[in-house]
């Protein structure tokens, strides 16, 4: 059992509520808290020594990484963050000057996008540090963005370069909150999500939710540089492999009408002329993950990145 057949274990005995519009199982929970015209979105985060990051990672990336990740989910729902709770797990020997590092990074990236940090909790963690993010923001009511909605028929569009993230775009990356908003005022966002978990894990999660399949057309496949690279060193992945598979890339994917493509790319180019944008497959039935590449269609094995097996 993997990370996310656990998670789907867990699901059906979680409680919920009338106010829950959206609950867990999307980037974002979505809740109706009362605010006219608006609706709540939560959303929380870790990032764990060893695991998102190294012991010589300088700590002013680890705190902004710590947000970055929980604004990119925020983006993906197309929304507006507004405030922050921080939980602060530290080894027994640890440096206060490491920590303040930390929270300068965290609040760099916090006062750029004006969200406030308001509280948190500290304790100890034996053997390494971990930081971990609650977040809430804003969504206009009805306009959330959710893994569910693609259609057959869709196109499949990618923001960024794909791939090679730990050469240090996993550190310093940009949440794509402004180009989610813009997509979501401007165009039928049918089903969006962030790529956390590399282009083939995550485009199966926004397949299961929405219950379509999907084509991919391996040469639209917007990958890094980074990723080309790396693929040149001693047993470094394909180009193509690492964008598939490597995760921590923090893009966003999203299906729209077909209809709506060109218009897009077009409206894009304009608006974020130094952010490439990708159409690189479609939406089909039955639902079945499968590639195109160099002429051959193929049913697409590579997997995205998951923490655990579960025994």
């Amino acid at each position: 059992m993997n990370e996310f057949e656990l998670i789907q274990q867990l699901l059906p005995g979680l409680p919920t509520g009338p106010s829950v519009v959206v609950g867990a199982g999307d980037d974002c929970a979505v809740v109706d808290a009362g605010i006219p015209g608006q609706r709540l979105l939560f959303k929380t985060d870790a990032v764990v020594e060893g695991i998102h990051f190294t012991k010589e990672t300088d700590p002013h990336r680890v705190g902004r990484k710590a947000l970055a990740r929980c604004l990119s989910d925020i983006a993906a729902m197309g929304g507006t963050p507004l405030a922050a709770v921080v939980t602060l797990a530290l080894p027994g020997s640890y440096s206060p000057e490491t920590v303040c590092r930390i929270y300068d990074g965290l609040g760099a990236l916090a006062a750029q996008h004006q969200v406030a940090i308001v509280g948190g909790e500290t304790t100890t963690n034996p053997d390494r540090l971990l930081l971990s993010v609650a977040l809430i923001g804003l969504v206009p009511a009805g306009k959330e963005l959710r893994r569910s909605g693609a259609r057959v028929g869709d196109a499949l569009f990618v923001t960024g370069d794909l791939g090679g993230s730990l050469q240090g775009k996993h550190l310093d990356f940009e949440p794509r909150l402004a180009e989610a908003r813009w997509l979501r005022d401007r165009f039928h966002i049918h089903a969006m999500i962030d790529l956390s978990d590399g282009l083939a894990g995550d485009v199966r999660h926004l397949m299961r939710a929405s219950g379509v399949g999907v084509e991919l057309l391996a040469e639209a496949i917007p990958v890094s540089r980074a990723a080309r690279l790396a693929a040149a060193t001693p047993g470094g992945k394909t180009p193509l492999l690492a964008a598939l598979t490597e995760g921590e890339d923090f893009e966003l994917l999203f299906a729209v009408p077909a209809a709506e493509a060109v218009t897009l790319k077009d409206a894009w180019k304009e608006a974020f002329p130094k952010t490439r944008i990708s159409c690189i497959g479609k939406c089909i039935e039955p639902v079945v993950l499968r590639m195109r590449e160099h002429g051959r269609m193929r049913q697409l094995h590579e997997e995205g990145y998951t923490h655990f097996k579960v025994p």
